[in-house]
């Protein structure tokens, strides 16, 4: 008989679930183990971040998720989709709050029963039941967050950190209870001194009240105070959240209507008055003025924007009166997207912190057993029970694996949202691996390395013509046309002065155009345009255009009244910043290609200007994916920056693909990191805030693993008593958030500003 195994169901669809009700690491990979015995279901659970990232077949429903997860003794709930519309970004719970009444009333309490128990002068007569008195209350209702919690997990069959902290505190008061009432340790006049080492003994006469407190509050501290740095490090993503506008001005006619933002529908006009904020993604159809991006982008200097132009949500108005009609509204808007992909990102897990699951889903049974064994082996080796008894809780105490669970999510909290405020969106923890190992990166050049916008880079009057004269009438007829390298020209002209106006106005297909202006027939085109016309070409025009094309411009002639009058040099020019950045990704080991399917002569000039040696130029865009996989053949790995559609399938083959923000949204979504600000120093920036965020992720692995490595040896030998042991637990954990929060300090290279040069033409 042959049998055939039904294949597995394939996962589909995605859901984002809020989980509640975590304490621990252990606590995350408990839920992630039971998500993903469900047929079809693939579930990551972030401690940090309270969120699971589930993954389901059809026939899964988010209520059997749900429900899988309360069996477990947790909650879940399905959070709404972040957004950028007018209702206000509502904070999580602040966890903190309640912890903080919890553990400065401990504290006030626990405090004096520390002194009584380690400085034994100060032992006066009954001290122990004053210290009672005061640790109960601590151990009962202070510790109750970690009883509670050990319970609930204890009926569903688990243990997880809290049943370590519990176990540990009740055992060190019930032991402690039992001296005071059925041993010797209630007597009027009983001291003891305060000692690390192990002591032989039978315990009837000794008390761990201090212990029980101590470890207690210390456990309640460390809890507080990474609460409130978990809250600290998730406050970028409610910041960008926050960033959009709450209302706006819509025109009905000519009427302005004030309405909330998320009644604004695509296509609407509205109005964007000085210092307001632009309400979503749109165009301008009415007016100009300088816009300020730096709050979304990070990019300090104002662009400006005139009819015609796209402006995004949430960047603030600087000059004029404004009238946008709206491109994309709610979670279409390129704010909700940077938000939905930061989101992503610090939910993710990197490959090491998987590892770092895995080992505290076994770590608390095996910290159980380890005690267990530590309390028998010292009883069995005659040390007594004092001896056993203390580093036995110890072990309990000293081995909780927080810090495993917190050594990633905290550093990606922190470092996506430090890089989504300078314009720097990371899809994911895997992309920081990629960019410790890349050494080369490969640039588009047309809109990546130059701006890919034509500017008149120069202007050649011929002799007995003023330069004014030519850039005016020549300008003045270029503006009636939509040609790039006309609109080039009459930008420049019209920065001169005023145009006049066109009249007969002519285009000439593939050769240039024509029309009369102040009396005056011009004509602006190619040399073939004059020639074909009969008007000879002076040699100082002819060897001025070479120049020009030897520099990577385009040259066009201007003529009028039967003469050659001079020439306009046009070209799409290097970014004011891209030579800086080079010298940066060299500073950073990377060596630099340049990509581009412009000519050979274009493509030397821009690699000349900004220091590129490596040129692979006249490139259809299949052949851009070619030249990524002989790099990859030949042992290097390689990033790609790009911003166009026929850079996405390059961005997508490199081993890291960042993307230009001002690009499309084929190559952003290929892209693993994406720079909003489209400046190729956020290039950079990006390279180095992931590496630093990376090497922060491996310090506090590394913490983590060695604190407890070490911490535990000791613990068993009796080394440490279980109220360092418990300090030192939650000192582990608070170290590992602290360290992280360091990303916040992080600083992007200030940019040189440079002059604008001519180098290249259009793609």
């Amino acid at each position: 008989m042959t049998t055939t195994s039904s294949p597995k169901p394939r996962a589909v669809n995605q859901i984002e679930l809020s989980i509640g009700g975590m304490t621990c690491a252990s606590c995350a990979a408990r839920i992630e183990k039971k998500l993903n015995r469900m047929p079809g279901v693939t579930a990551t659970v972030n401690y940090a971040t309270e969120k699971a990232r589930v993954a389901y077949a059809d026939g899964v429903t988010s209520d059997d998720l749900i429900a899988t997860v309360e069996k477990t003794g947790y909650t879940a709930v399905v959070p709404p989709p972040p957004a950028a519309t007018a209702a206000p970004v509502a904070e999580p719970a602040d966890e903190s709050r309640g912890l903080g009444t919890r553990l400065w009333v401990s504290a006030v309490l626990t405090v004096p029963v520390i002194l009584l128990a380690m400085v034994p002068p100060w032992q006066f007569t009954y001290w122990q039941w004053l210290s009672l008195t005061l640790a109960a209350p601590v151990v009962v209702w202070g510790g109750l967050p970690f009883h509670r919690a050990a319970w609930v997990n204890l009926r569903h069959g688990a243990a997880t950190m809290d049943t370590l902290v519990s176990l540990g505190t009740l055992a060190a008061f019930g032991w402690s209870l039992w001296a005071l009432f059925l041993g010797t340790a209630g007597v009027a006049g009983m001291t003891h001194p305060f000692s690390f080492a192990i002591v032989r003994g039978t315990g009837a006469g000794n008390i761990y009240l201090e212990a029980a407190a101590g470890v207690t509050t210390f456990i309640l501290a460390g809890r507080y105070f990474e609460a409130r740095a978990k809250r600290t490090a998730g406050a970028a993503l409610r910041t960008l959240l926050e960033l959009g506008a709450k209302e706006v001005a819509v025109l009905r006619g000519d009427v302005e209507t004030r309405i909330p933002i998320d009644q604004l529908v695509v296509g609407d006009r509205f109005v964007v008055r000085p210092g307001e904020k632009v309400a979503t993604d749109g165009m301008v159809v009415e007016g100009s003025s300088a816009v300020d991006a730096s709050m979304l982008t990070g990019e300090a200097v104002p662009v400006e924007v005139k009819a015609g132009d796209a402006v995004v949500g949430a960047t603030v108005n600087a000059g004029g009166r404004l009238v946008v009609a709206a491109t994309r509204v709610g979670g279409d808007t390129q704010l909700a997207q940077m938000a939905r992909l930061v989101e992503a990102a610090q939910s993710g897990k990197a490959a090491v912190q998987r590892l770092a699951d895995r080992v505290s889903g076994v770590f608390v049974p095996v910290v159980i057993t380890l005690a267990a064994g530590t309390l028998g082996w010292w009883l069995g080796s005659g040390a007594g029970p004092t001896a056993a008894f203390t580093a036995a809780v110890a072990v309990l105490i000293i081995a909780c694996p927080c810090a495993l669970g917190l050594a990633t999510p905290t550093a990606l909290l922190v470092g996506t949202g430090r890089g989504a405020q300078l314009g720097i969106l990371i899809k994911g923890p895997e992309v920081l691996e990629s960019t410790r190992t890349v050494d080369t990166v490969v640039l588009d050049k047309t809109g990546t390395v130059t701006t890919g916008r034509m500017t008149l880079v120069d202007v050649v009057a011929a002799s007995g013509v003023e330069r004014a004269e030519l850039l005016r009438l020549a300008g003045a007829l270029e503006a009636a046309s939509e040609h790039p390298i006309a609109q080039a020209v009459a930008v420049g002209a019209a920065e001169a002065g005023p145009l006049p106006p066109v009249a007969d106005f002519a285009n000439l297909e593939g050769l240039g155009v024509e029309g009369v202006v102040d009396g005056h027939r011009v004509l602006v085109g190619r040399p073939r345009l004059l020639r074909e016309r009969g008007l000879h070409v002076p040699e100082e025009m002819v060897t001025a255009g070479a120049t020009a094309q030897a520099a990577g411009a385009t040259a066009v002639l201007v003529a009028w009244d039967g003469r050659a009058r001079g020439l306009l040099a046009v070209a799409d020019v290097v970014r004011p910043t891209s030579a800086l950045a080079l010298r940066q990704l060299r500073e950073l080991g990377l060596d630099p290609v340049l990509l581009t399917g412009d000519n050979e002569t274009v493509a030397r000039a821009v690699a000349a200007e900004v220091g590129i040696d490596e040129v692979v130029a006249e490139v259809l865009p299949a052949e851009k994916v070619a030249v990524v996989q002989r790099l990859q053949r030949e042992g290097r790995v390689v990033a790609m920056v790009g911003d166009g559609v026929n850079d996405a399938a390059a961005l997508a083959q490199a081993d890291l693909g960042l993307a230009m923000g001002t690009g499309t949204d084929v190559a952003i979504e290929a892209s693993d990191l994406t720079l909003v600000r489209g400046d190729l120093t956020a290039a950079v920036d990006a390279i180095r805030l992931s590496r630093r965020t990376l090497a922060i992720i491996k310090g506090n692995l590394f913490w983590a693993f060695a604190y407890n490595v070490a911490a535990l040896p000791l613990a068993a030998a009796g080394l440490l008593n279980p109220m360092i042991a418990g300090a030192a637990m939650a000192f582990s954990s608070v170290f590992v958030v602290v360290n992280s929060l360091r990303l916040r300090g992080f600083r992007p290279l200030a940019p040189v500003t440079q002059g604008l040069r001519s180098t290249g033409h259009p793609r």
